[in-house]
């Protein structure tokens, strides 16, 4: 009777030391999973090298913010200075000039065209014609498709002093002479319904698709309780896609200093460059026209710096109200 307990306890503790070391374990799982995606690995290739060669890479030379960089001598030959170059962008009386537009542009923005996305989508998805609503869907994604370049040359030609069609009928309704081009307080608008007209039908995809993983038992069961359209966008549509919406604002946030150089850049000029100087178009002139490689980088640091604590800051508040956020 001993014997076979002894043996009982035994055969565990045999078990135990063959069973092999828990790194050697971990090491074999995860050579088990790399041979049984390995396709899916040889997929992600390219995306790495990629952002390994283009984004990542490139980041050496944020060293050069630090540093009074000469072209000739190289980033490693050249001079140390520290925050100088920090100092001078706080210490500049173009800075809080700049600050303001590209924060009251941003803000706009955020105001305007983050919610058109949302508000499209939501009422695309109540069209229940299958026609009406997919040629709807092609007509707001094809602005996306074009340029900014073509984008301010039709602004141009619809708001021109003497020949745009939109100025005339303004000119016509108001009684009064419209300068839209050239007034600093028509910038900021433009602006706005560019960014509307542009980018609206291609965020209204991901809200679409989020839509489209809504449970339509759910529809049903608040139909069964009364509810009406607005009722049921309200409390069954609405609280669906709002970890979409959650995200898509982190993101947004994230990039909330990055007001775009191209749309900004084509529709700036002499008259109302007051309002229109930001951080991209002041980089581009510092850094571009007038070799000013380490002052501009500096001041791309400093967006980056913003947009990361944004990020940062805004993915932590809203996993303390209880919401998905990025990671």
């Amino acid at each position: 009777m001993a014997s076979q307990e002894t043996a009982g306890v035994a055969e565990p503790l045999i078990a135990l030391e063959r069973r092999p070391p828990r790194g050697s374990r971990r090491r074999g799982d995860r050579r088990a999973r790399l041979v049984r995606y390995r396709w899916l690995y040889l997929m992600l290739v390219p995306g790495v090298v990629y952002f390994a060669t283009f984004k990542y890479g490139p980041m050496y030379g944020i060293v050069i913010a630090f540093k009074d960089y000469v072209p000739f001598l190289g980033i490693d030959n050249s001079q140390w200075v520290g925050l100088k170059y920090f100092e001078q962008l706080f210490g500049s009386p173009d800075f809080l000039r700049i600050l303001t537009n590209t924060l009251i542009l941003a803000a706009l923005k955020i105001a305007f065209a983050f919610p058109a996305p949302i508000v499209v989508a939501l009422l695309l998805n109540e069209v229940r014609v299958t026609v009406v609503k997919r040629s709807i869907q092609t007509a707001i994604y094809i602005p996306h498709f074009l340029s900014w370049t073509i984008v301010a040359s039709l602004t141009y030609l619809l708001f021109a002093v003497d020949s745009g069609a939109v100025t005339h009928l303004a000119n016509g309704v108001f009684h009064t002479r419209f300068d839209f081009l050239a007034d600093p307080h028509w910038f900021r608008p433009l602006i706005v319904l560019q960014s509307l007209w542009k980018d609206t039908g291609w965020g209204t995809i991901i809200y679409l698709a989020a839509l489209a993983g809504v449970d339509p038992t759910l529809y049903e069961a608040a139909r069964v309780d009364g509810a009406n359209r607005w009722q049921q966008m309200r409390h069954v549509t609405l609280p669906a896609i709002r970890s979409t919406v959650v995200i898509m604002m982190i993101l947004t946030l994230g990039h909330v200093l990055d007001t775009g150089f191209d749309q900004i850049f084509l529709m700036t000029n002499s008259l109302n460059r007051s309002v229109a100087d930001v951080f991209d178009t002041f980089v581009y002139y510092i850094g571009i026209t007038q070799g000013a490689f380490s002052y501009s980088t500096a001041i791309g640091l400093f967006k980056g710096v913003v947009g990361i604590v944004l990020v940062l800051g805004s993915n932590w508040l809203a996993k303390r109200k209880s919401e998905s956020g990025l990671f």
